[in-house]
C-alpha cells in the first residue's frame, strides 16, 4: 500500500549527568575532585534512502527516541555519548511540526542528511568546579534534556513532468506506453489512487521522470476527494502534460475539463497555475468523425499559447513527438527543483511559557536576564555560532525581553549578562 503521510514523535537523547567523586588512593588521603563529565545525548537524524518510495514503515512505528548520554564517573572519566538515531525516509519527504504545520526540513535536492534534533549536552562533573577557595565541590551539573517534537512526514513525489487530467482520461495508459512504469490500469472512474513514476528514455534526447498522479475532481483545492493528495505531488514538477479525453465518450466536455482543472490549480497555488503545460488530446482513435472536440481543443491551445498534441495512448500514435517536445521544454526550463524552505525553529516552542526576569546590576554595571526561559533556551542554542546567536537574538526580541531591558534604560554599548554569557548590546 502506498502511504504518503505519517505522524510520528521524535526525541533526541538527554545528556548524561556530571559525576561527583574524589580521588581516593593509598597515601593520598585528601585527593581532589575527580568526577567526570556526562556524555552527549544522541541526535535525531533524517537521511534520504533512495531505495524507499513510501512512508509505509511509519504506520507501525511512530516513536523514535535516541539514546541518552551516560553519566560521568570517577577518575575524571567522561560518560559515553548516546547513539544517534538515523531515520531513513524517501527523497521528497517534507517534515512539518505537527501543531503549526511549519516546515522543519525538506529532504530533497542536496539535503540528503540533516540533524533535526540535537542531543542534550552532557553535564560537567565536580572536577570542573574546584577553586582555591572551594577545593572540594560537592556538586556537578546535570545533563541537558533532549529535544522533542511531534512531526508529520509528507511525501511529495519528485518528477520532472506531471500528468494532469480527470480520472479515466488515459494517463496510466500513456505512462505505461511512454516509460518503464507498469501502473495498474482499469476502466473505471478512479483508476489511479497512488502516484506512479516512470523514466522516459529518448534516443538522441534527454530523458526525464514522469509521474501519473491521482486524478482530480471538482473541489480538489478544498481537499475534496484526493485533491490535496494530488496537488501536493504536482508541486514538485517542472512541466505538466494536461491530458483530456478527446472522444467525449463519457459525455464530458474536454474544454470544460481543462478549465475546471486549471481553476483548481489556481485556487491551490499560484505557482502551480503558472507551470507550463502541453495540451494532450488522447483517445483520437475513438473520436467521432462528426465531433468538433479536436478542433475546439486545438483552438483552445492556440488561444492560450500551449503546445498541442493529438495522441492515442493505446496504439502509440503521436506519443514520440510529444515526448521529444516535453524533453525540449524541460531543457529550456532548466533545473528548478522545488525545495521547501525551513519555517520552524525551536523559538516557536521552547520556553514559550516559561518565565524570565530582567534587572540592572548597578555594582557590575550590567543588565541581567535570568529565569527558566533563558536557561532552557541556552541549553538549545550554540551561542558560539553566528546562526545560533542570531536565533537567540530573535528569541529575546520576540519574547519582549529586549523591550523590557530598554524600559529599564538599556542603550547601545551597554552590557547584558545571561548566566555567564556577557554581551554588548547593539541594535541590528
Amino acid at each position: 500500500m502506498f502511504v504518503d503521510s505519517a505522524k510520528i514523535y521524535i526525541k533526541s537523547g538527554k545528556g548524561g549527568d556530571g559525576h561527583v567523586s574524589f580521588r581516593r588512593e593509598l597515601y593520598v588521603p585528601a585527593g581532589g575532585p575527580d568526577g567526570g563529565n556526562g556524555g552527549r545525548g544522541g541526535d535525531i537524524i533524517f537521511e534520504v534512502d533512495k531505495g524507499l518510495n513510501t512512508l509505509g514503515e511509519f504506520r507501525s512505528t511512530r516513536r523514535f527516541i535516541a539514546e541518552d548520554g551516560a553519566e560521568g564517573s570517577s577518575k575524571r572519566r567522561s560518560g559515553k555519548d548516546g547513539k544517534d538515531l538515523v531515520i531513513r525516509v524517501p527523497e521528497g519527504t517534507v517534515i512539518r511540526e505537527f501543531n503549526s504545520g511549519k516546515v522543519v526540513t525538506d529532504m530533497s535536492g542536496e539535503n540528503l542528511r540533516e540533524v533535526v534534533l540535537k542531543g542534550g549536552r552532557g553535564g560537567t562533573g565536580n572536577m570542573n568546579y574546584a577553586t582555591p577557595t572551594m577545593q572540594a565541590p560537592l556538586y556537578a551539573k546535570p545533563g541537558r534534556p533532549g529535544q522533542e517534537l511531534t512531526v508529520t512526514l509528507e511525501l511529495k513525489v519528485i518528477a520532472d513532468v506531471g500528468l494532469l487530467g480527470y480520472p479515466n482520461v488515459g494517463k496510466s495508459t500513456f505512462l505505461a506506453a511512454s516509460t518503464n512504469a507498469k501502473p495498474k490500469i482499469a476502466d473505471y472512474a478512479f483508476t489511479t489512487i497512488t502516484p506512479n513514476l516512470g523514466v522516459v528514455d529518448l534516443p538522441g534526447g534527454a530523458g526525464f521522470v514522469m509521474a501519473d498522479i491521482p486524478g482530480l475532481i471538482d473541489g480538489a483545492a478544498e481537499g475534496v476527494g484526493l485533491g490535496h493528495d494530488f496537488l501536493k505531488h504536482v508541486e514538485r514538477t517542472r512541466l505538466l502534460l494536461h491530458i483530456v479525453d478527446a472522444s467525449g465518450f463519457e459525455g464530458r466536455d474536454p474544454v470544460e475539463d481543462i478549465e475546471n482543472i486549471n481553476g483548481e490549480l489556481a485556487k491551490y497555488s499560484e505557482a502551480l497555475a503558472a507551470l507550463p503545460q502541453i495540451l494532450v488530446a488522447n483517445k483520437i482513435d475513438a473520436v467521432d468523425p462528426d465531433s468538433d472536440h479536436l478542433a475546439r481543443l486545438q483552438a483552445y491551445a492556440q488561444a492560450h499559447e500551449m503546445p498541442f498534441f493529438a495522441i492515442s495512448a493505446v496504439s502509440g500514435q503521436g506519443i514520440k513527438p510529444l515526448l521529444y517536445k516535453a524533453s525540449e521544454m524541460l531543457q529550456a526550463i532548466g533545473e528548478k527543483p522545488l525545495v521547501f524552505e525551513r519555517e520552524f525553529d525551536f523559538g516557536d516552542l521552547v520556553a514559550a511559557d516559561l518565565p524570565f526576569t530582567t534587572s540592572y546590576d548597578a555594582k557590575a554595571k550590567e543588565y541581567v536576564v535570568e529565569g527558566p526561559a533563558i536557561e532552557k533556551m541556552l541549553g538549545y542554542t550554540n551561542l558560539m555560532s553566528e546562526k545560533g546567536f542570531l536565533f537567540f537574538q530573535k528569541f529575546l526580541r520576540e519574547r519582549g525581553i529586549l523591550d523590557q531591558l530598554k524600559e529599564q534604560g538599556l542603550q547601545e554599548g551597554d552590557t547584558v549578562r545571561l548566566y555567564g554569557h556577557v554581551f554588548e548590546f547593539y541594535e541590528d
